[in-house]
This record gives structure tokens, C-alpha cells and sequence, in this order.
């Protein structure tokens, strides 16, 4: 680590490595790797155990005890469906972990626009900054999504192995990581581009984006919020049945601008 203490980035992501890895990995077996290889796996032990631990809380909630309370029992999906969606997910981790460890070097080395504490502008600014980074990653996960459905190869070699969970008893929490590896790199790519347009403070961008984990988990569980403006699950539900509505993230407002909302509540009201 010669020069960290110089580098407050280079400081942060090695006490990151230190807590991760120290309390997970043998100190021999860490210790001597090169600091990028020691963030990914960092970034890959932290992302499996969130995914893992996430998920199956999430699943042991609405499928057991509180079962067929949010979900109808012919709804839930198998524990083999489950086991396939944690399978493809962990052949993607050790891709997936290659991004924010890419996104940590640069920031290492000076090339994005990221500040490392707090105090180095307003709070007003800070909001600020996070208010057009989040605008910036929407609008980026929607059109990047839904080019992954409308550039028919993109669709066919990537995307469509996500899109095998198509029924409401085949998606789970654990659906949300599911992807070819590519494609779940694509998808959050717009939370690297961000660093390089939009002032960030470091730790909130590495929070939110490991919070991705947490989200995909939600949009994939079929239990309709409805909370206005949140894409939700019950409108990424409608997305995984139709394959041409709700391509947005965390909002409904970039599938209202470009006209492909599609409301859960109207197609209640049309089965009504």
C-alpha cells in the first residue's frame, strides 16, 4: 500500500479489503495479493454473501412465514427454480465483481470525478450531485435495458437468459442476478459512466452500488408495492410477462417519458 496514506481513495478501498477479507479470509492467503486483486475479492465475497444472505431471508419471509399472505400458494416458485436462478447468478459473480473493482481503480488513480469525504462540498451540494447521479443512472438502465430487448442479437445471446423466469411461480428474490454475465455488467455500467460526468462522493457510490443487489432482489419477488413513482416488483412482473413495458430501475419515470408504462393497478382493473 505504499503511498495510501497520500491517497485517501486508495486509503478507503484497503480498509475496505482489511474488514471484508480479514474477517473472511485466512491473512496468508490475502495479504500478499496485489491491492486490485484483493478488491475483487473483496467485491466477490461481499456480493455472494449479499446476494445469498439477502435472498434467502427475503424468500424464508414471504414464502414461509408469511406464506400465501403476499403471495398465492400455486405462486411460489419451486426450490429447483430457485436453485437454477442461484446457479446462474454465481457463475456471473466472479464477472459482475469485476466492475466495481474496475470503477475503484479508476477512481484510485484520479480519472473519475469522485470526492472521498463529505466535508469536501455542501450538504446541499452533496444531494445535489446524488439527485443527477440517480437521474443519470435511470435514464442510462432504461435505454440500455431496452436495447438489450430491441437489438434482436443482444436479446437472443444475453438477455434471454434472464428472461427464462417469465411466470409469476418461476421469478423469486434470487431471479434479480440471474443474468449472462455480460448483460448484468451492461446494466450497471451507468453507475461507472456516472463518475466520470456527475461530482461523486466515493462511499455513496460504491453503497448504491452494491444496494443493486438488494434492489433486484425486490423487482423479482412479485409482491406489488405500490409506492408512486417506484418501479416496484409488480410492475417489473408486467415487464417479465410482456418483454416490451417497465424497463425502467428504480422509478416509473423514464417508461412515462418514452411511453412504455405499463400500471399493474390497470391490468387488475382489466381482468375486473
Amino acid at each position: 500500500m505504499n503511498g495510501s496514506h497520500l491517497n485517501p481513495f486508495l486509503e478507503e478501498t484497503a480498509f475496505y479489503n482489511r474488514i471484508v477479507l480479514g474477517s473472511l479470509v485466512p491473512n496468508g492467503l490475502w495479504a500478499p495479493l496485489p491491492h486490485f486483486f484483493q478488491t475483487w475479492l473483496r467485491n466477490y465475497l461481499g456480493g455472494t454473501l449479499l446476494y445469498i444472505v439477502s435472498g434467502v431471508l427475503w424468500c424464508f419471509y414471504i414464502y414461509y412465514l408469511k406464506r400465501s399472505v403476499y403471495i398465492p400458494k400455486d405462486a411460489i416458485p419451486s426450490n429447483k427454480a430457485m436453485l437454477l436462478q442461484i446457479y446462474v447468478a454465481m457463475k456471473a459473480m466472479p464477472w459482475y465483481s469485476a466492475l466495481p473493482t474496475i470503477s475503484e481503480y479508476m477512481v484510485e488513480n484520479g480519472w473519475a470525478r469522485c470526492f472521498s469525504r463529505l466535508s469536501d462540498v455542501s450538504w446541499l451540494a452533496y444531494l445535489m450531485y446524488v439527485a443527477i447521479y440517480l437521474i443519470f443512472v435511470e435514464f442510462g438502465i432504461y435505454w440500455m435495458h431496452r436495447e438489450l430487448h430491441d437489438i434482436k442479437p443482444l436479446y437472443k445471446y444475453l438477455h434471454a437468459t434472464h428472461h427464462i423466469y417469465n411466470k409469476q411461480n418461476t421469478l423469486s428474490p434470487f431471479a434479480g442476478l440471474a443474468f449472462h454475465p455480460l448483460d448484468g455488467i451492461l446494466q450497471a455500467v451507468p453507475h461507472v459512466i456516472a463518475l466520470f460526468v456527475v461530482p461523486m462522493h466515493f462511499t455513496t457510490h460504491i453503497a448504491l452500488l452494491f444496494m443493486e443487489a438488494i434492489w433486484t432482489a425486490n423487482i423479482h419477488d412479485c409482491i406489488h408495492s405500490k409506492i408512486w413513482p417506484v418501479m416496484g416488483a409488480g410492475y417489473h412482473t408486467i415487464h417479465h410477462t410482456t418483454y416490451r413495458h417497465n424497463y425502467g430501475h428504480y422509478t416509473i419515470w423514464m417508461d412515462w417519458m418514452f411511453g412504455t408504462l405499463r400500471d399493474p393497478i390497470d391490468d387488475e382493473l382489466k381482468v375486473l
